[in-house]
Formats: structure tokens, sequence, C-alpha cells
């Protein structure tokens, strides 16, 4: 997910916030009062901050918020923060020292890493086995959140095993082939795909991969051939980079064979990510390496220019590669709830804070703030539920998904099910055991937040120029050495001088 350019008041605010919090912070431990309080009738009264990414707020009688307030016993005081300005009222809510009781974190800027680690947020990571929800948080998806191997917060989770292969079943079909399952069976459809007429139109006009300039799908079939996602351990411990691994070299081979056959569009390397789905949905290519996710999008493309178009797409787990089945996995979160120490003030009130969030991730409120409520934002059809139309209504619930945190699992109500769409969700449910985790996700590199985009583009770029034959693998190696010289030798000291003190 893309973050959005940082102007010259986003960056004053960074400073601000991260050279007054620690005195801001001890100054206002003796003198502010607890924001967690009783309401009447022992309610617990709590304030949210967090981000709308709609028009407008719920009102604050909202029906949705007023049943949420009953089934919690939680008086709710919705902090409502346009999503466009949130990163700067988030510094300036750092830098004051007057923290609401929760709020909602979109990344982990350096403000944030900065406040976490000078104390302004609960270490929550003790705490958590005590909640029947919460002490099921996904370990990858926890480590990937953490700062210093630290929890600080809640994650919002989102699908960890994301990725697939999104094809052209009626190709398959119209050839006789099998869905491919390893490696070498998804090279010969790539081929078949290029050269045996799949569309049955007389003519040499298709090909196997679509493919653009986002790095994502190279990355994410690299995994198949073995090679770590980012960082991997060698044989004494050490993390290593993905690129300085004989698997990362076996997947660039790969790469350079279907590009040098035709089985690739040859300006991937140039092609804006937005047109990616173009080929795919106009019959040109026959299989895109990305989101799962997208098979439901290229079917209802398809659909929508041609309603009798049914059956034409299908989407598969990872190729099968020397090392089995592997995949890269998301992050698995976005963004995550934590919880301040000058609102939340005691051990005491930290617990209740939590049961409510633990009680947040329960059917019933996963349905209520992700759906609403029957009769008045959706009705119920069979398993499934239509939502309404009424923009008055829906305005009710929108935006209150942003406090849900789907742990162990997404249990909002669903709308019908098409097949493509319960075919993603099985393979996304399959990838859980089959990702690769990152082991340096956690570790907060200073090299890397100076020099990060430089050593990135240094290795993306070679890697282009090797695909596409412009250099061979001496070429690589010198772009790999220019790397080390870059900063690159730095960097892995530091990941790896981290990563011994997190173990």
């Amino acid at each position: 997910m893309g973050q959005p350019k940082t102007g010259l008041k986003k960056m004053a605010l960074v400073l601000c916030a991260s050279m007054l919090l620690s005195t801001v912070l001890a100054a206002c431990s003796g003198e502010q009062q607890s924001n967690t309080g009783e309401a009447a009738g022992g309610t617990t009264q709590l304030t949210i901050m967090l981000p709308n990414f709609e028009a407008e707020n719920p009102p604050e009688n909202s029906p949705v918020v007023q049943k949420l307030e009953e089934l919690t016993k939680v008086d709710v005081n919705l902090q409502w923060v346009p999503s466009s300005s949130y990163e700067d009222k988030f510094n300036i809510t750092l830098a004051s020292g007057k923290l609401p009781d929760i709020m909602v974190v979109l990344g982990k800027s350096p403000s944030f890493i900065n406040a976490a680690r000078t104390g302004a947020f609960w270490e929550l990571g003790p705490y958590l086995k005590d909640y029947p929800n919460l002490s099921q948080m996904n370990e990858i998806i926890t480590n990937n959140a953490s700062i210093d191997g630290k929890t600080y917060g809640i994650y919002r989770a989102r699908a960890l095993g994301r990725n697939g292969v999104t094809i052209r079943k009626d190709w398959l079909e119209n050839l006789g082939l099998q869905e491919p399952k390893t490696i070498d069976e998804f090279y010969n459809v790539l081929k078949a795909f290029t050269n045996d007429d799949p569309d049955g139109n007389g003519k040499q006009d298709t090909y196997g991969l679509v493919a653009s300039k986002f790095t994502g799908p190279w990355d994410n079939m690299q995994v198949w051939f073995g090679a770590p996602n980012k960082w991997g351990e060698d044989s004494s411990g050490a993390l290593v980079p993905a690129h300085d691994t004989p698997e990362y070299m076996e997947a660039l081979q790969f790469f350079r064979k279907i590009y040098s056959e035709g089985l690739v569009n040859k300006d991937f390397a140039v092609m804006d990510a937005t047109k990616l789905p173009d080929p795919f949905v106009n019959g040109q290519a026959g299989v895109m390496v990305d989101v799962a996710d997208n098979a439901q999008r290229m079917d209802q493309k398809i659909l929508e220019k041609d309603p009798t178009a049914t059956g034409r797409v299908d989407v598969l787990q990872a190729m099968e590669g020397p090392k089995g089945l592997r995949d890269m996995p998301t992050s698995g979160y976005s963004g995550m709830i934590v919880i301040s120490k000058s609102g939340v003030k005691t051990e005491e009130d930290l617990k209740k804070v939590l049961s409510f969030l633990d009680q947040l991730n329960e059917p019933e409120l996963q349905a209520l703030l992700g759906n609403g409520l029957e009769g008045q934002q959706y009705e119920k059809k069979g398993d499934y539920i239509i939502p309404t139309t009424d923009k008055l209504a829906l305005r009710d619930v929108q935006g209150l998904n942003q406090i849900l945190m789907f742990i162990p699992e997404d249990k909002t109500l669903r709308i019908e099910q098409t097949p493509v769409r319960q075919k993603v969700a099985e393979v996304q449910k399959a990838n859980e055991e089959i990702v690769i985790a990152n082991p340096g996700e956690p570790l907060i590199s200073d090299v890397y937040a100076q020099k990060g985009p430089q050593l990135d583009n240094i290795i993306n770029d070679a890697r282009i120029k090797f695909i596409v034959g412009q250099i061979d693998e001496k070429g690589f190696q010198d772009a790999v050495a220019l790397w080390r010289k870059s900063g690159g030798d730095e960097y892995v000291k530091e990941v790896n001088e981290l990563y011994a003190a997190l173990k």
C-alpha cells in the first residue's frame, strides 16, 4: 500500500512529535486524568481516534453505534479524522501528549516507532494470552506488525496468503490442458497459450503471462523457486538478502527464458500496473500472477463485456518448485489499534480495554460493525445478505469497520458468492499453510530508512536488465557489488545486529 508524499509541513510535525514526545508524556503523566472512566451504571467510557475514508461521519446517534454500546456496555466516543489528514492529526496528537484511549495507527511511521519506543503506548504481548480471540493472533502477522520484536498494537488483519495465479480456464479447456501445479507445468501452459491458438481464432495473437512494472509478481515467483522472502537465514543463522541466494538466480534464469521465448509481454518493464488487467480481459494474455482476488475482478470485467462469458476464469495456488509449495505472503495487516498510556493509565484499565477489543472480534460485533443492522443496512437471503442501496442508511455504518481486527478471522456476513469468489477464498485460506515469512520484517533499520529506495532500485533495475537480456550473470553480480558499496554491506550488518538482539 503506497504512502502519500510527505510535505514540509508533515516533516515538521514528525520532528515535533519525535522531539517533544518524551518530555510531554513525562509531564502529563502526573497531571492528566485518565480518559478511561466509569459512566452511570458501571459502563466503561472509551475515546477512540480513527480515520474516515468517507465524505461524512456516522452521526453520533447512529443506531449501529448505539447497538455497539448496548452489546459491549461501553460508552464509545469516536473521534473521526479525515483519512487525507490522518497522519498530520496523529503527529499533532502525539506531540500534545493528550492521547485518546485507543488510536488507529495506519503504518509504522517514524513518529509512531519513536512514540512506541519512548513509552507512549502499552506493550500488549504479555497480556494477549488471557483473551479468547486476541490469543489467536497469527504469529507471522504479529511478528510483521511488531517493533523491535514487541507488540504495541492489535493488527487489523488482511489476507496473509493473498497471492495466487489467475488463469483463463476456457483456454485450458480449449487446448485439453490440466491446470498447472508445478513450475514445469506452468512453463508448458505459458508456451501453449502463446503458440497453440488457445482462443481458436486461427491467429497467433496471444501470449502466456501478462506482467507490468509492479515488482510483486516477480518477487512472488522467486519464492516458488526457493528464494527467501526478502531475507533468509544462511547455515550459520545469519540473515542474507534474497538476491544473494542461488535460488534467486535460478528464478531469474527462468524469467529470462520465458521473456526470450515471447511467453510474457515485451513491454512489461514500462507497462503501468493499472493497465495489467486489459490484456487478460481482452483475450490477449492467459495468466496473471498477482493477488488471488484479481480473479474475481477479471471474471466480473469479462462478464461486463459479455454476460454469456461464464466460467472463463479460474484461480490457482502457487506452483510447486524444488522446495515444495511456497507462497510469498502479504504483511497480513493494514495498520493496527494501539492503547495509549496517557489515556489508559493503569493495568486494570488496560485489561478493560483489551476485553472490549477482544469482544469486537466476536461474530455478532464483526457483523454489526462490518454490515450494520438487519432491516436497515441489509436484508437476509438464505445464508447471504443483500446490502441496502440507501445512502442515508449506509452512512450509519460506513467507517466503523476501521476498528475491526478480524481475529482469528473475518466473520462478517457475506453477499452471495460466485464460483470464482468462492475459489479465491479457498486459495487464500490454503495459502496460509505455505507462506514463507520474512524474518527481517520487524527489524527497523536506520540504514534502510536513509538509503532504502536507492538500494532497492539497484537490484530491481539489474533484475529487469537481466530478464530482458541487457546484462548477463556477471552484469548482475556487478550490480550486487554496487549495492554492497552503496550501503548494502552496512544494511546487512545492521539488520543482523538487530536480528541477533531480537533472538
